[in-house]
């Protein structure tokens, strides 16, 4: 299917009714977890947009109900701990702003203003880098940036705070000069400034590999950020640079029949390892977002188209119960257990159709139509 054939047919409407019949069949909380957390917080965001593109306030309402089995009327949040200090924790909140600026009702504020006390507080590196976690002190992991700072961005620029906009930019320039790769231009997944960890470099205090879904929480952490910065921001437009940067490197290990990217992104044709979804489609969306916002260059279209096409044609499929996609990896981290090896990133479980890969299906066919 070409890119102009799948925005006429207007896969954001059938992934994001699928996800709406899916929750009718299976109970309101097919998909959402009952914690407050980052999985089901992109998945409300992503069906959130498309209500609002495609004039469907079903899908918006969607969103709101779940936000409101959290979301208390003193604006305190529902199995949110503040002292967890865990960037996981801020993702959810970025549905926050649409419900303010729709309803006016302060409860949605005063949860916002909760989550940036978080980030204000927040336990850091010397150099004043996020700890991901307070359970892992002193790493720095790709993923967090897309938790945390374009939270941070649209909260400095709803509530006029443009410190806090900045400190989204420091954050993005520290780990990318923390931890990209000179001979490839791809981000490692963590660092550990302690170097105490089992899969940190013991010189370097990085881990090991590129894996394509921590690359794709930072480019769309990126791009997510620099549509909050005022064009006067001094460091927008290194960001800007930064960011197509990185898109060039992606394209370099892009593979070029099917426009996909692997789980491992350099590691093409070593044994075992596979063509990613999640990764792949946060990698179009980036990079159709950029391109829309005129981050990027004209000439990163025809990556951006093949990666779409490849999606559908190689990861989606659809019969009666709706859309479903294909490939995705169920999660990755960096801990005792998860010591970041090529055989340990390979080895996490591939599944179909759960929301770490649908919700970025859903923003990048968002994206893609909007061109």
């Amino acid at each position: 299917m070409s890119i102009s054939e799948a925005s006429t047919t207007s896969w954001s409407r059938k992934i994001a009714d699928t996800i709406l019949s899916q929750c009718n069949e299976q109970g309101e909380h097919a998909f959402v977890l009952e914690r407050w957390a980052y999985v089901p917080g992109m998945l409300l965001m992503a069906v959130a947009r498309a209500g609002v593109q495609l004039g469907e306030h079903e899908y918006v309402g969607y969103m709101q109900r779940h936000m409101d089995s959290f979301i208390g009327e003193d604006g305190s949040i529902r199995t949110y701990r503040l002292e967890e200090y865990n960037l996981d924790q801020i993702n959810q909140g970025k549905n926050l702003f649409l419900l303010y600026q729709q309803t006016g009702e302060q409860r949605y504020a005063e949860a916002a203003h909760m989550l940036a006390a978080q980030l204000i507080g927040h336990p850091r590196t010397s150099e004043g880098g996020f700890w991901h976690k307070k359970v892992y002190p002193f790493q720095m992991w790709l993923d967090g940036l897309y938790m945390a700072s374009p939270f941070l961005a649209e909260y400095g620029a709803v509530f006029q705070r443009p410190e806090l906009i900045d400190e989204a930019a420091h954050q993005l320039l520290l780990i990318e000069r923390r931890t990209r790769d000179p001979r490839t231009g791809l981000l490692y997944h963590g660092w550990d400034e302690s170097k105490e960890q089992e899969w940190a470099n013991p010189v370097t205090g990085l881990s090991s590999h590129f894996w394509s879904r921590a690359m794709g929480w930072y480019v769309m952490a990126a791009v997510d950020c620099l549509e909050h910065f005022p064009v006067t921001h001094p460091k927008r437009g290194t960001i800007i640079g930064i960011f197509q940067r990185m898109c060039g490197a992606l394209v370099e290990v892009q593979d070029k029949e099917t426009g996909l990217w692997y789980q491992v992104l350099d590691q093409a044709d070593r044994k075992g390892n596979y063509l990613e979804a999640s990764g792949s489609c946060m990698f179009v969306y980036a990079m159709a977002k950029g391109l829309r916002l005129g981050y990027l260059e004209p000439s990163f279209h025809e990556a951006m188209r093949s990666g779409y096409e490849g999606i559908l044609t190689h990861l989606a499929s659809e019969d009666d119960q709706g859309v479903h996609l294909h490939r995705i990896c169920h999660g990755a981290g960096l801990s005792k257990d998860r010591n970041g090896s090529y055989d340990y990133y390979i080895s996490e479980a591939v599944l179909s159709d759960v929301p770490m890969g649908v919700a970025p299906w859903l923003l990048a066919s968002l994206e893609v139509e909007k061109l």
